[in-house]
Protein backbone atom coordinates (compact mmCIF):
# COMPACT_ATOMS: atom_id res chain seq x y z
CA UNK A 1 0.00 0.00 0.00
CA UNK A 2 2.91 2.36 1.02
CA UNK A 3 4.48 2.28 -2.72
CA UNK A 4 1.40 2.76 -3.93
CA UNK A 5 0.55 5.66 -2.39
CA UNK A 6 4.24 6.61 -3.30
CA UNK A 7 3.56 5.62 -6.75
CA UNK A 8 0.26 7.74 -6.90
CA UNK A 9 2.36 10.87 -5.67
CA UNK A 10 4.69 10.79 -8.47
CA UNK A 11 2.01 10.05 -11.00
CA UNK A 12 -0.25 12.78 -9.53
CA UNK A 13 3.21 15.43 -9.54
CA UNK A 14 3.68 14.90 -13.36
CA UNK A 15 0.18 15.13 -13.94
CA UNK A 16 -0.05 18.96 -12.42
CA UNK A 17 2.99 19.43 -13.92
CA UNK A 18 2.11 18.77 -17.79
CA UNK A 19 -1.25 20.48 -16.77
CA UNK A 20 0.04 23.80 -15.51
CA UNK A 21 -0.33 26.96 -18.09
CA UNK A 22 2.54 27.12 -20.47
CA UNK A 23 3.40 30.35 -22.33
CA UNK A 24 2.30 31.77 -25.49
CA UNK A 25 3.01 29.77 -28.52
CA UNK A 26 2.44 30.78 -31.81
CA UNK A 27 -0.34 31.57 -33.62
CA UNK A 28 0.01 28.13 -36.00
CA UNK A 29 -1.25 25.47 -34.73
CA UNK A 30 0.75 22.49 -33.94
CA UNK A 31 0.01 18.70 -34.78
CA UNK A 32 2.76 15.74 -33.63
CA UNK A 33 2.32 12.65 -35.24
CA UNK A 34 4.08 10.02 -33.64
CA UNK A 35 4.64 6.61 -35.34
CA UNK A 36 5.00 3.98 -32.90
CA UNK A 37 8.18 2.07 -32.00
CA UNK A 38 11.26 2.49 -34.33
CA UNK A 39 14.61 1.25 -34.55
CA UNK A 40 15.56 -1.83 -31.57
CA UNK A 41 11.80 -1.88 -31.35
CA UNK A 42 9.74 -3.33 -33.89
CA UNK A 43 6.68 -2.85 -32.34
CA UNK A 44 4.03 -6.55 -33.57
CA UNK A 45 5.53 -8.32 -35.68
CA UNK A 46 3.64 -9.97 -39.00
CA UNK A 47 4.16 -12.57 -41.39
CA UNK A 48 5.78 -10.13 -43.76
CA UNK A 49 5.57 -7.10 -41.80
CA UNK A 50 7.04 -4.86 -38.86
CA UNK A 51 4.89 -2.56 -37.18
CA UNK A 52 7.22 -0.06 -37.02
CA UNK A 53 7.68 0.53 -40.76
CA UNK A 54 4.21 0.52 -41.59
CA UNK A 55 2.84 3.88 -38.84
CA UNK A 56 5.61 5.44 -40.17
CA UNK A 57 4.40 5.34 -43.87
CA UNK A 58 1.47 6.28 -43.14
CA UNK A 59 2.79 9.10 -40.50
CA UNK A 60 4.63 10.67 -43.05
CA UNK A 61 1.65 10.70 -45.42
CA UNK A 62 -0.75 11.48 -42.98
CA UNK A 63 2.02 14.46 -42.23
CA UNK A 64 2.37 15.39 -45.95
CA UNK A 65 -1.39 15.99 -46.90
CA UNK A 66 -1.68 18.33 -43.67
CA UNK A 67 1.46 20.32 -44.56
CA UNK A 68 0.00 20.31 -48.55
CA UNK A 69 -3.56 21.70 -47.52
CA UNK A 70 -3.27 23.71 -44.10
CA UNK A 71 -0.30 26.70 -44.48
CA UNK A 72 -1.83 27.57 -40.74
CA UNK A 73 -0.42 24.21 -39.23
CA UNK A 74 3.00 23.05 -38.43
CA UNK A 75 3.31 19.43 -38.42
CA UNK A 76 6.20 17.32 -35.88
CA UNK A 77 7.13 14.00 -36.56
CA UNK A 78 8.70 12.26 -32.85
CA UNK A 79 10.49 10.13 -35.32
CA UNK A 80 11.01 10.67 -39.00
CA UNK A 81 13.18 7.38 -39.72
CA UNK A 82 13.66 3.68 -37.86
CA UNK A 83 15.20 4.76 -34.94
CA UNK A 84 14.05 4.58 -31.08
CA UNK A 85 12.31 7.10 -29.21
CA UNK A 86 11.43 6.91 -25.47
CA UNK A 87 7.48 7.17 -24.81
CA UNK A 88 8.86 9.80 -21.90
CA UNK A 89 10.94 11.84 -25.19
CA UNK A 90 8.30 11.74 -27.48
CA UNK A 91 5.97 13.51 -24.99
CA UNK A 92 8.55 16.27 -24.47
CA UNK A 93 8.77 17.05 -27.89
CA UNK A 94 4.69 17.54 -28.04
CA UNK A 95 4.70 19.53 -24.89
CA UNK A 96 7.94 21.38 -25.85
CA UNK A 97 6.38 22.47 -29.12
CA UNK A 98 3.18 23.66 -27.04
CA UNK A 99 1.50 20.74 -29.60
CA UNK A 100 -2.29 21.35 -30.13
CA UNK A 101 -3.00 18.33 -30.80
CA UNK A 102 -1.34 14.43 -30.31
CA UNK A 103 -1.80 11.62 -32.84
CA UNK A 104 -0.07 8.71 -32.14
CA UNK A 105 0.02 5.40 -35.06
CA UNK A 106 -0.07 2.35 -33.94
CA UNK A 107 -0.72 -1.87 -35.51
CA UNK A 108 -1.97 -4.42 -33.18
CA UNK A 109 -1.31 -8.35 -33.24
CA UNK A 110 -2.35 -11.12 -31.02
CA UNK A 111 -0.01 -14.23 -30.66
CA UNK A 112 0.10 -16.62 -33.62
CA UNK A 113 -1.68 -19.26 -31.36
CA UNK A 114 -4.61 -17.50 -31.47
CA UNK A 115 -6.87 -16.80 -34.15
CA UNK A 116 -6.37 -12.80 -34.97
CA UNK A 117 -9.45 -10.26 -35.41
CA UNK A 118 -9.18 -7.57 -37.82
CA UNK A 119 -10.00 -3.93 -37.85
CA UNK A 120 -9.18 -0.40 -36.16
CA UNK A 121 -9.70 1.29 -33.06
CA UNK A 122 -8.86 4.74 -31.69
CA UNK A 123 -7.70 4.96 -28.17
CA UNK A 124 -7.75 7.95 -25.97
CA UNK A 125 -6.67 7.94 -22.17
CA UNK A 126 -8.67 6.57 -19.36
CA UNK A 127 -9.73 3.27 -17.68
CA UNK A 128 -9.78 0.91 -19.57
CA UNK A 129 -12.93 -1.28 -18.90
CA UNK A 130 -12.38 -4.51 -20.70
CA UNK A 131 -9.44 -7.06 -20.64
CA UNK A 132 -8.94 -6.69 -24.36
CA UNK A 133 -7.93 -2.81 -23.51
CA UNK A 134 -5.75 -3.51 -20.67
CA UNK A 135 -4.27 -5.88 -22.94
CA UNK A 136 -3.37 -3.15 -26.20
CA UNK A 137 -2.09 -0.97 -23.56
CA UNK A 138 -0.10 -3.13 -21.70
CA UNK A 139 1.32 -4.27 -24.84
CA UNK A 140 2.39 -0.43 -26.09
CA UNK A 141 3.92 0.17 -22.82
CA UNK A 142 5.99 -2.61 -22.56
CA UNK A 143 8.69 -0.44 -25.23
CA UNK A 144 9.75 1.52 -21.69
CA UNK A 145 11.30 -2.15 -20.57
CA UNK A 146 13.92 -1.13 -23.39
CA UNK A 147 14.80 1.99 -21.99
CA UNK A 148 17.47 2.49 -19.52
CA UNK A 149 16.22 3.29 -15.68
CA UNK A 150 12.59 2.94 -16.89
CA UNK A 151 11.46 2.47 -13.13
CA UNK A 152 12.69 5.81 -12.06
CA UNK A 153 11.66 7.32 -15.58
CA UNK A 154 8.22 6.55 -14.75
CA UNK A 155 7.49 6.46 -10.92
CA UNK A 156 8.21 2.30 -10.74
CA UNK A 157 5.35 2.07 -13.38
CA UNK A 158 5.20 -1.91 -14.50
CA UNK A 159 3.63 -2.28 -17.91
CA UNK A 160 3.28 -6.08 -16.97
CA UNK A 161 1.29 -5.25 -13.78
CA UNK A 162 -2.41 -4.72 -13.58
CA UNK A 163 -2.04 -2.95 -10.37
CA UNK A 164 -0.03 -0.42 -12.07
CA UNK A 165 -2.72 0.86 -14.16
CA UNK A 166 -5.14 1.24 -11.03
CA UNK A 167 -3.39 5.30 -11.10
CA UNK A 168 -5.05 6.06 -14.25
CA UNK A 169 -8.92 5.42 -11.88
CA UNK A 170 -7.57 9.18 -10.38
CA UNK A 171 -6.22 11.27 -13.00
CA UNK A 172 -8.51 13.32 -14.94
CA UNK A 173 -8.34 14.46 -18.72
CA UNK A 174 -8.90 17.68 -18.88
CA UNK A 175 -8.57 17.41 -22.68
CA UNK A 176 -11.19 14.36 -22.75
CA UNK A 177 -13.64 16.43 -24.61
CA UNK A 178 -11.39 17.36 -27.33
CA UNK A 179 -10.18 13.89 -26.94
CA UNK A 180 -13.47 11.81 -28.09
CA UNK A 181 -14.24 14.62 -30.72
CA UNK A 182 -11.07 13.58 -32.67
CA UNK A 183 -11.48 10.38 -32.03
CA UNK A 184 -14.80 9.66 -32.95
CA UNK A 185 -14.03 11.73 -36.28
CA UNK A 186 -10.97 9.61 -37.43
CA UNK A 187 -13.33 6.09 -35.99
CA UNK A 188 -15.43 7.55 -38.42
CA UNK A 189 -13.69 7.80 -41.30
CA UNK A 190 -11.37 4.74 -41.09
CA UNK A 191 -14.58 2.57 -41.08
CA UNK A 192 -16.83 4.81 -43.72
CA UNK A 193 -13.85 5.81 -45.91
CA UNK A 194 -11.65 3.45 -46.05
CA UNK A 195 -13.58 0.13 -45.02
CA UNK A 196 -12.17 -1.04 -42.20
CA UNK A 197 -13.79 -3.03 -40.08
CA UNK A 198 -14.77 -1.06 -36.99
CA UNK A 199 -13.78 -2.16 -33.48
CA UNK A 200 -14.86 1.21 -31.49
CA UNK A 201 -13.08 4.62 -30.03
CA UNK A 202 -12.11 3.41 -26.52
CA UNK A 203 -10.73 3.90 -23.34
CA UNK A 204 -6.91 2.98 -22.12
CA UNK A 205 -3.59 3.48 -19.82
CA UNK A 206 -1.20 4.60 -22.13
CA UNK A 207 1.71 6.32 -20.71
CA UNK A 208 2.79 8.26 -24.03
CA UNK A 209 -1.07 9.92 -23.73
CA UNK A 210 -0.50 10.26 -20.17
CA UNK A 211 2.32 12.69 -20.14
CA UNK A 212 1.28 15.24 -23.17
CA UNK A 213 -0.51 17.97 -22.41
CA UNK A 214 -2.61 18.45 -25.16
CA UNK A 215 -5.82 16.44 -26.75
CA UNK A 216 -4.55 13.16 -27.93
CA UNK A 217 -5.20 9.85 -29.24
CA UNK A 218 -3.95 6.81 -30.16
CA UNK A 219 -4.90 4.59 -33.65
CA UNK A 220 -4.58 0.77 -33.63
CA UNK A 221 -4.77 0.86 -37.89
CA UNK A 222 -4.98 -3.14 -37.62
CA UNK A 223 -4.31 -6.29 -36.94
CA UNK A 224 -1.16 -7.23 -38.66
CA UNK A 225 -1.45 -11.07 -37.39
CA UNK A 226 -4.47 -10.98 -39.69
CA UNK A 227 -2.94 -12.27 -43.34
CA UNK A 228 -5.97 -10.43 -44.96
CA UNK A 229 -5.36 -7.21 -42.49
CA UNK A 230 -2.01 -7.09 -43.14
CA UNK A 231 -1.48 -7.19 -46.42
CA UNK A 232 -3.63 -4.06 -46.69
CA UNK A 233 -1.64 -2.25 -43.89
CA UNK A 234 1.53 -3.29 -46.10
CA UNK A 235 -0.31 -1.71 -49.39
CA UNK A 236 0.56 1.58 -50.71
CA UNK A 237 -3.27 1.78 -51.57
CA UNK A 238 -4.27 0.65 -48.26
CA UNK A 239 -1.64 3.24 -46.23
CA UNK A 240 -2.98 6.36 -48.50
CA UNK A 241 -6.58 5.56 -47.84
CA UNK A 242 -5.58 5.34 -43.96
CA UNK A 243 -3.83 8.20 -44.31
CA UNK A 244 -7.06 10.01 -45.95
CA UNK A 245 -9.19 8.82 -44.02
CA UNK A 246 -6.77 10.26 -40.53
CA UNK A 247 -6.75 13.78 -42.44
CA UNK A 248 -9.92 14.74 -43.32
CA UNK A 249 -11.10 13.62 -39.43
CA UNK A 250 -8.21 15.90 -38.58
CA UNK A 251 -9.41 18.68 -41.24
CA UNK A 252 -12.46 18.12 -39.68
CA UNK A 253 -11.39 18.53 -36.33
CA UNK A 254 -9.26 21.79 -37.20
CA UNK A 255 -12.47 23.72 -38.62
CA UNK A 256 -14.33 23.22 -35.52
CA UNK A 257 -11.31 24.37 -33.44
CA UNK A 258 -11.69 27.43 -35.79
CA UNK A 259 -15.12 27.67 -35.12
CA UNK A 260 -14.56 27.63 -31.52
CA UNK A 261 -11.71 30.62 -31.36
CA UNK A 262 -13.78 32.88 -32.66
CA UNK A 263 -16.88 31.90 -30.57
CA UNK A 264 -19.11 29.92 -33.22
CA UNK A 265 -18.28 26.09 -32.32
CA UNK A 266 -20.75 23.48 -34.34
CA UNK A 267 -20.51 19.67 -33.35
CA UNK A 268 -20.96 17.70 -36.09
CA UNK A 269 -24.40 16.76 -35.85
CA UNK A 270 -23.98 12.75 -37.11
CA UNK A 271 -21.26 12.25 -34.28
CA UNK A 272 -23.53 10.40 -32.08
CA UNK A 273 -25.15 8.59 -34.45
CA UNK A 274 -21.74 7.13 -36.11
CA UNK A 275 -19.37 7.08 -33.25
CA UNK A 276 -19.63 3.52 -31.55
CA UNK A 277 -18.08 4.39 -28.01
CA UNK A 278 -18.10 2.07 -24.88
CA UNK A 279 -19.08 2.99 -21.45
CA UNK A 280 -16.67 5.67 -20.27
CA UNK A 281 -15.28 5.93 -23.74
CA UNK A 282 -18.36 7.88 -25.21
CA UNK A 283 -18.95 11.08 -26.52
CA UNK A 284 -19.15 13.83 -24.18
CA UNK A 285 -20.23 17.37 -25.14
CA UNK A 286 -22.33 19.70 -22.81
CA UNK A 287 -23.75 18.28 -19.42
CA UNK A 288 -22.85 14.82 -19.48
CA UNK A 289 -24.99 12.10 -16.81
CA UNK A 290 -22.87 8.98 -15.32
CA UNK A 291 -24.83 6.15 -14.53
CA UNK A 292 -23.74 2.53 -13.34
CA UNK A 293 -25.33 0.02 -15.53
CA UNK A 294 -25.17 -3.62 -13.74
CA UNK A 295 -27.77 -5.80 -15.57
CA UNK A 296 -29.45 -6.38 -18.48
CA UNK A 297 -32.55 -8.41 -19.44
CA UNK A 298 -34.47 -9.59 -22.15
CA UNK A 299 -37.83 -8.72 -20.31
CA UNK A 300 -38.78 -5.73 -17.82
CA UNK A 301 -37.52 -6.40 -14.19
CA UNK A 302 -40.23 -5.74 -11.25
CA UNK A 303 -38.79 -2.73 -9.09
CA UNK A 304 -38.70 -5.17 -5.85
CA UNK A 305 -36.82 -7.93 -7.87
CA UNK A 306 -34.28 -9.59 -5.88
CA UNK A 307 -32.31 -9.36 -9.10
CA UNK A 308 -30.97 -5.99 -8.17
CA UNK A 309 -29.44 -7.64 -4.96
CA UNK A 310 -30.55 -4.33 -2.73
CA UNK A 311 -29.44 -2.04 -5.10
CA UNK A 312 -32.36 1.14 -5.26
CA UNK A 313 -33.78 3.08 -7.03
CA UNK A 314 -32.78 1.71 -9.88
CA UNK A 315 -33.82 2.85 -13.10
CA UNK A 316 -33.20 1.32 -17.29
CA UNK A 317 -33.23 2.28 -20.58
CA UNK A 318 -33.51 0.23 -23.79
CA UNK A 319 -31.67 -0.63 -26.71
CA UNK A 320 -33.85 -2.77 -28.80
CA UNK A 321 -35.66 -5.20 -27.62
CA UNK A 322 -33.23 -5.52 -24.40
CA UNK A 323 -33.80 -3.37 -21.10
CA UNK A 324 -30.17 -2.14 -19.75
CA UNK A 325 -30.25 -2.03 -15.63
CA UNK A 326 -28.78 1.68 -13.96
CA UNK A 327 -28.08 2.52 -10.80
CA UNK A 328 -26.78 6.19 -9.23
CA UNK A 329 -26.37 9.26 -11.36
CA UNK A 330 -24.26 11.80 -11.58
CA UNK A 331 -22.05 14.59 -12.98
CA UNK A 332 -19.08 13.91 -11.49
CA UNK A 333 -17.39 11.14 -12.79
CA UNK A 334 -15.08 11.34 -9.72
CA UNK A 335 -17.90 10.45 -8.12
CA UNK A 336 -19.54 7.31 -9.86
CA UNK A 337 -16.38 6.19 -9.93
CA UNK A 338 -16.34 5.93 -6.33
CA UNK A 339 -19.85 4.07 -6.41
CA UNK A 340 -18.87 2.09 -9.08
CA UNK A 341 -16.50 0.40 -6.89
CA UNK A 342 -19.52 -0.41 -4.21
CA UNK A 343 -22.00 -1.86 -7.07
CA UNK A 344 -19.00 -3.96 -8.11
CA UNK A 345 -19.03 -6.00 -4.72
CA UNK A 346 -22.03 -7.05 -5.83
CA UNK A 347 -22.22 -7.00 -9.82
CA UNK A 348 -18.40 -7.68 -10.85
CA UNK A 349 -18.96 -6.53 -14.23
CA UNK A 350 -20.34 -3.30 -13.83
CA UNK A 351 -19.24 -0.34 -15.42
CA UNK A 352 -20.20 3.04 -16.13
CA UNK A 353 -22.04 5.04 -18.92
CA UNK A 354 -22.79 8.29 -20.56
CA UNK A 355 -26.27 9.46 -20.79
CA UNK A 356 -27.61 13.58 -22.41
CA UNK A 357 -30.54 15.11 -22.90
CA UNK A 358 -31.51 11.51 -20.92
CA UNK A 359 -30.21 9.23 -24.15
CA UNK A 360 -27.64 6.92 -23.43
CA UNK A 361 -24.41 8.46 -25.90
CA UNK A 362 -22.89 5.73 -28.40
Amino acid sequence: MNSFIRLLGAFLSVFLLIGMPVSAKSTKFTVVIDPGHGGKDPGAIGARSKEKDIVLSVSKKLGTLIEKNHDDVEVIYTRKSDIFVPLDRRATIANNAKADLFISLHCNALSRKQTSPQGVETFILGLHRSQDNLEVAKKENSVILLEDDYSQKYAGFDPSEPESYIIFEYMSNQYLKQSLDLASLVQRRLVNSSGRRNRNVRQAGFLVLREVAMPSILIELGYISNRNEEQYLMSASGQSSMAESIYQAFREYKKNFDKKSIGIFDSDPNLSETSTVQATEDQVAGVTEYRIQFLISSKEIPVNSSRFKGLSPVSYYKDGKVFKYTYGSSTDQKEILNLLKEVRRKFPDAFVVEFRDGKRIK
